[in-house]
């Protein structure tokens, strides 16, 4: 496929690239589906073609959603689960400390108070306790809650020692999760995971919202089968199970796992509840985000709402999200969403201090010429580390890991670290390899994240492992970015009715389903500044000029992209990017998110070539 403008090199570093579909099969899907062309013709360049376009436009979860009796273990877990509602038994939730985690457990807490089972949620300190369930916890559980049953969500799979302690304290175990098993599963009694090599059911894209969901769903089941909501002793009105589908939402899109399949059902049903919810603590949120009224997308949950509900985590405050999301008085969960909204600014001054000196460490000792870069210091704060990767990941494009040290009770000092990944390395088996080699204490994951346990002896010794093994995952080549560009625009083209047509027809958008990505080309540039000391706003209009849009390039100040912007401006660009929404005083625009650019001077006898998709 050839390059779109022969941009093979853009200031990201990255070749531009764009299908060619036929225009004949443009009009055909165009009527058979009543659709405008435009829409057909990302329809086809996300890849969605057959018998898939029907579902993929008009998804609803009477005809497809999956039934949760297809996962591994679950209907055995979920006979067993019910049986432990219907005869009293003490129940508690174990829930890891980020988005997913949160929704997970309220979620579980939800279900079974309309069981009407208070059940008590312990999410472990990111920094104190670290990732995974613990004993101490465990132990905790059982002395404080009398805990006869305990839900480990968002984690466990790998927890072979603690979980064979809390069984042996007396615990019955559940496990609902979505991580990456070894080779073998610890002695949990259940354990629900679709990447279990025994699971068949196809929903390996589920993130441990989803997974938990599905498990409600099948206790729901059973307790219903059982008579629990019909038998004069227990009668009570089901559970509405679908109330919950705004957290599903919200744990999906933040935990970045593909929305296609069942996850793009559950988001798309999801998002039509949050928008007027019944959950206090999502609506307190909301309201302390300023986002009343507007009509919440993807993008709201993943640099918003998500945002602060993991803030809480990363300053000492663990159990914020899940309290949150899971209490039912306004004024309560108004008061912990403005405490979240504190802990997020707390986090966004400490991450900006962090990402400076890891960028100094990377250019002083020339880091980002390794195939991974791996930093650490002793005084940064461990909640953040994943954040500083996925920044220096952004920056240079290439798999990054952060590394800070804590002293233990015993003074004895151990390091925390996160990596943040790229197509071609799994962060996942680096950091499982690196556990078994003994390099790691413990370390896990998904392919394109991941944390880890070290030693600071065997700090360099792992850096070393890490270079190696990501040069073996390359096959010895350089990875080259490819940009998928959906569709060649004109500021006049960027409308708020095309705006609707992708939000409503193509959305909504996330990691594996991501959003179109539209290309400007040959703009000038017209007013363009730093706003709030990391980010370039700009208005640009075509060459011959006219209607002027608006861009903001977010974190580009010190990058390739944004010393070009800020001073190259005379030079005519082509400017690629995803296109949001503004409101501003009552007004609506659409307004363009920079991902890259490239200058047009050197490419202008190639633009004629490219026909516009969408001028008016």
């Amino acid at each position: 496929m050839s390059s779109l403008f022969g941009i093979e090199n853009s200031l990201n570093s990255a070749r531009w690239v764009m299908d060619d579909h036929p225009v004949e099969d443009i009009q055909n899907l165009s009527r058979k589906y009543d659709l405008p062309e435009i829409a057909a013709r990302l329809i086809l360049s996300q890849g969605i073609s057959g018998d898939k376009i029907q579902e993929f436009l008009n998804p609803t979860l009477k005809d497809h959603l999956p039934n949760p009796s297809s996962m591994a273990g679950m209907t055995e877990m979920a006979r067993n689960a019910a049986k432990a509602v219907m005869d009293g038994k003490n129940i508690a939730i174990f829930g890891d400390f980020d988005v997913d985690g949160a929704t997970s457990s309220a979620i579980l807490h939800r279900f079974l108070r309309a069981c009407d089972v208070e059940a008590p949620i312990y999410i472990p300190d990111r920094i104190e306790e670290g990732y995974g369930p613990n004993i101490a916890a465990m132990q905790h559980l059982k002395d404080t809650h009398g805990t006869d049953l305990l839900f480990i969500l968002d984690c466990g799979t790998t927890a072979h020692t603690i979980i064979e302690q809390g069984r042996e304290i007396g615990l019955d175990i559940i496990i609902l999760d979505h991580h990456e098993p070894g080779e073998t599963l610890p002695p949990a009694n259940h354990i629900i995971n679709p990447k279990r090599s025994d699971d068949t059911s196809g929903l390996s894209v589920l993130a441990a919202c989803g997974v938990t969901f599905m498990a409600c769903i099948a206790i729901n089941s059973e307790l219903r089968n059982q008579g629990f909501f019909t038998n004069n002793e227990t009668a009570r009105a089901e559970p509405k199970l679908i109330k919950l589908l705004d957290l599903v939402a919200l744990g999906t899109v933040c935990d970045m796992v593909p929305l296609t399949d069942v996850n793009r059902l559950l988001v798309k049903s999801g998002y039509k509840l949050m928008q007027n919810t019944d959950n206090a603590g999502l609506k307190a949120l909301i309201d302390v985000c300023g986002l009343n009224g507007q009509e919440l997308t993807t993008y709201h949950a993943g640099f918003c709402l998500g945002p602060r509900i993991n803030a809480g985590s990363r300053v000492h405050e663990a159990d914020l999200g899940a309290r949150l999301l899971s209490t039912d008085n306004y004024e309560t969960t108004r008061n912990i969403a403005f405490t979240l909204e504190d802990c997020n600014k707390k986090r966004q001054s400490l991450e900006r201090t962090m990402l400076a000196e890891a960028i100094t460490q990377i250019e002083q000792k020339a880091l980002d010429q390794h195939p991974i870069i791996l930093v650490s210091d002793e005084n940064w704060y461990p909640g953040l580390t994943g954040l500083v990767a996925g920044r220096i990941k952004q920056r240079y494009n290439k798999p990054a890991c952060a590394v800070t040290f804590a002293q233990r009770e015993n003074g004895e000092m151990v390091g925390t670290g996160s990596g943040r990944s790229i197509p071609g390395i799994n962060m996942a088996q680096l950091f499982s390899k690196g556990t078994d080699m003994g390099l790691l204490e413990k370390g896990g994951g998904h392919a394109m994240a991941g944390g880890f346990t070290i030693r600071p002896d065997k700090l360099d010794d792992f850096t070393a492992y890490l270079i190696e093994e990501a040069e073996k995952q390359q096959d010895g080549l350089d990875i080259k970015t490819e940009r998928c560009i959906s569709a060649v625009l004109s500021p006049h083209g960027a409308t708020l009715d095309l705006l609707n047509l992708l939000e409503n027809s193509l959305g909504p958008f996330g990691q594996g389903h991501s959003e179109p990505i539209f290309v400007f080309n040959n703009v000038r540039l017209h007013n363009v500044d730093i706003r709030g000391g990391s980010h370039i706003s700009v208005l640009f209009s075509g060459q011959e000029g006219g209607h002027r849009m608006k861009a903001m390039a977010f974190g580009a100040v010190g990058t390739p992209l944004g010393q070009a912007l800020l001073k190259e401006g005379r030079r005519p660009f082509h400017l690629c990017g995803a296109l949001k929404l503004n409101e501003w005083q009552g007004r609506r625009s659409v307004e363009l998110h920079i991902q890259d650019a490239a200058f047009a001077d050197h490419s202008l006898e190639k633009s004629s070539d490219v026909k516009m998709a969408y001028n008016e």
